[in-house]
């Protein structure tokens, strides 16, 4: 017989990715919201189920799954942000022994299509502009709301430089005053939680803060992807006050101009070579000022690339 001892450490469950999918027909001019959600509980007592096999505290994932397609029903997708705060209410208040939980979604972005240059009232086709984030944790007794947005790609052709970096024997990367920048923006915004209980516009916000981070990505003369993400946080804290902080993961997509002097050809900054990887990985946090920390909102967020 083995001497070792094990214990268990962290853990949550449930219901990974639902694809929620709320049609509004009030009216013949119908409105969509399309989620994919994840729900998982944390609690002392669930410790039984893992160490023995004990269910009788274990709120099945299908109970998790069956509830966020009621709940998109009963109390609508007015934002994800709500719709999750309403799905962390209802388990936390709803089982004692649930102490609290991780509830994810990410939202799919669909436009009208045009008909005759006029938007059709039931068809809808699906945009590319990178995908909204949101996140409820419930963790000591503390509500966390964060927002964000995945897979924005962005490029800019000009306007970025890359020099004054210190060379070794291992370093050929030449500098460049005039290049290439591109990246697929990964950001999530932290909530104020007093905001948070007075109400918050979630998609007013979410409009406004992603206007303002492609702004600033293209106005910004940047000298390295780092001044960028700095610059594009601050402005975000800045336009709206219900934002504690910003994080960011940004991976460089790398464009090398493409030599063709072996073909007799100038080559100006005009044709380059996409390279996915390896590529430069940027991450960082922008906080406001004063604003009281809170690791407990992060806790088990997923990695951002």
């Amino acid at each position: 017989m083995s001497d070792v001892s094990v214990s268990l450490g962290a853990n949550k469950y449930g219901k990974a990715e639902n694809r929620v999918v709320r049609i509004y027909r009030d009216t013949p001019r119908h409105e969509i919201v399309d989620l994919s959600v994840t729900s998982q509980l944390r609690g002392a007592a669930l410790v039984e189920s893992y160490l023995t096999g004990d269910n009788a505290l274990v709120v099945a994932t299908d109970t998790q799954k069956n509830t966020a397609f009621a709940f998109a029903k009963k109390h609508g997708i007015p934002s994800p942000e709500e719709y999750l705060l309403k799905l962390a209410e209802h388990f936390v208040s709803g089982f004692d022994w649930i102490e609290g939980g991780l509830w994810q979604a990410e939202q799919y972005e669909w436009d009208r299509i045009l008909v005759d240059g006029k938007p059709h009232d039931h068809s809808f086709v699906r945009t590319g502009q990178g995908t909204r984030l949101a996140t409820v944790q419930v963790v000591d007794g503390q509500t966390h709301v964060t927002g964000g947005v995945k897979d924005l790609t962005v490029l800019k052709s000009t306007g970025s430089e890359f020099a004054g970096f210190p060379r070794d024997e291992y370093t050929t990367l030449v500098e460049t005053h005039d290049r290439i920048m591109a990246t697929s923006v990964t950001g999530r915004w932290r909530f104020l939680p007093d905001a948070v209980e007075a109400g918050i516009d979630y998609n007013g916000l979410y409009a406004e803060v992603s206007s303002v981070l492609l702004s600033t990505f293209a106005t910004v003369h940047s000298l390295a992807l780092q001044q960028t993400l700095f610059a594009m946080g601050k402005a975000a804290i800045e336009a709206r006050p219900e934002i504690a902080e910003v994080r960011f993961a940004m991976p460089n997509k790398h464009h090398f101009a493409y030599d063709l002097a072996p073909f007799g050809l100038d080559n100006p900054n005009e044709v380059f070579y996409a390279a996915d990887r390896p590529y430069g990985l940027i991450e960082g946090t922008i906080t406001r000022d004063g604003a009281a920390p809170a690791p407990g909102a992060w806790l088990d967020i997923p990695a951002f690339v």
